[in-house]
């Protein structure tokens, strides 16, 4: 029973959103890439223009952007060296079955001493090896166009579809500045280890391939939250969240959010409009962001900039509405406290509203959270 168990799929549940959002992405990028090496300069007649170790390329940039196997230097590299291969043994080798088994091993061989493993690089090889007189009259021009060409249009593509579509795409290497441009590691990732012991981590478990350094220090970040979580007890969003927030609506002048925050020492608001239908979430920074965009706009300073976006309502009237956060985190009342933790953990939010059909039911802050955790504490001491 074992073994046909393991015959089954190995990876998570899909949501129907994130294959749409995937195959979109290939559907784009390859269809976008095609017109690029449309020119003058290939030869249309020997159909190499998109080969089709490209669409095994889209399945790792547009599906699993996050894979070490996906990142710019193992597409780009990956494909143009193994292409660089697959030419050299087709041009040397004539008997069919030698060349193609000589091209894609070397090319195995090539892309792992490179630090590039790209598993379409294989089929790019193999490609090469296949079409004899194809290389014949494009010779080492093949491994520029269309496989260089087109593997760094899939890229640029890949990287461009991942911002619109709220991803991460090249990842974020482990030393890279955090999003505050300061030396500190991510709040998720401070875990104690370095770079150089999670490396080791990953060859003595032979997942250097499969994980990067920067999705394993996340994925040991949350696991200790969730951890930290169980600690807790079974809290969820109900048992913390403040029940009676205070909301404002998309109409709202901003001069009247200032003055709330102020009033009440919020950093966050939501947005509810008039039937009760939560609509997004305005927060403080909102306020200063748009106050320096108008300071570099007009040449200002930030102070003048910030009176006039606040006097605003007289003038060109900026509600709330115009510039809330309608894509951030939110709650239900059965929410764990460990998923929360994990939603405020980066700092881009401090706040995360609990939703009951649409309508706000109450709101989580970090100092709600701290409060439960504290208290948590002192019932365990």
């Amino acid at each position: 029973m074992q073994f046909f168990r393991s015959l089954g799929p190995a990876v998570a549940q899909v949501s129907p959103l994130e294959a749409l959002r995937a195959g979109a992405g290939a559907l784009a990028g390859l269809g976008l890439t095609g017109l690029f090496l449309l020119s003058p300069g290939v030869d249309l007649n020997l159909g190499l223009y998109l080969v089709a170790p490209f669409g095994a390329s889209s399945v790792l940039l547009f599906a699993i952007p996050n894979s070490p196997l996906a990142q710019p230097w193992s597409a780009i590299v990956g494909n143009t060296v193994a292409a660089l291969v697959g030419v050299a043994v087709c041009l040397l080798i004539a008997d069919p079955v030698l060349r193609i088994a000589l091209a894609v091993g070397l090319a195995l061989a090539a892309t792992m001493l490179c630090r590039a493993v790209h598993p379409p690089a294989g089929a790019v090889a193999m490609t090469a090896a296949m079409n004899p007189q194809a290389i014949d009259a494009l010779g080492f021009w093949f491994a520029l166009s269309p496989i260089a060409a087109g593997t760094v249009a899939l890229v640029i593509l890949a990287a461009i579809y991942a911002r619109l579509t709220g991803r991460r795409y090249p990842f974020r290497q482990f030393d890279a500045p955090n999003p505050h441009g300061t030396g500190d590691r991510p709040p998720l990732e401070r875990l104690g280890l370095s770079e150089g012991e999670l490396t080791r981590i990953l060859d003595r478990y032979r997942q250097s391939f499969n994980l990067g350094v920067e999705a394993l220090a996340r994925l040991i970040g949350a696991a200790e939250l969730q951890a930290a979580a169980h600690s807790t007890g079974p809290l969820t969003a109900e048992d913390i969240m403040s029940r009676d927030p205070v909301s404002i609506s998309p109409d709202t002048g901003l001069s009247e959010v200032a003055d709330l925050f102020r009033r009440h020492r919020f950093t966050s608001l939501p947005v509810v409009a008039g039937n009760g239908q939560f609509q997004g979430v305005i927060f403080q920074i909102h306020l200063i962001n748009q106050a320096r965009n108008d300071a570099m706009r007009l040449d200002r300073g930030f102070l003048p900039a910030l009176k006039r976006l606040l006097d605003r309502d007289r003038t060109r009237p900026v509600r709330a509405g115009d510039i809330m956060n309608v894509a951030g985190p939110r709650a239900t009342t059965g929410t764990p406290i460990g998923v929360l933790l994990a939603m405020m953990a980066d700092g881009d939010v401090d706040a995360v509203p609990v939703l009951e059909h649409g309508r706000v039911t109450g709101i989580v802050t970090r100092t709600d959270l701290i409060a439960a955790m504290a208290r948590q504490a002192v019932r365990q001491a």
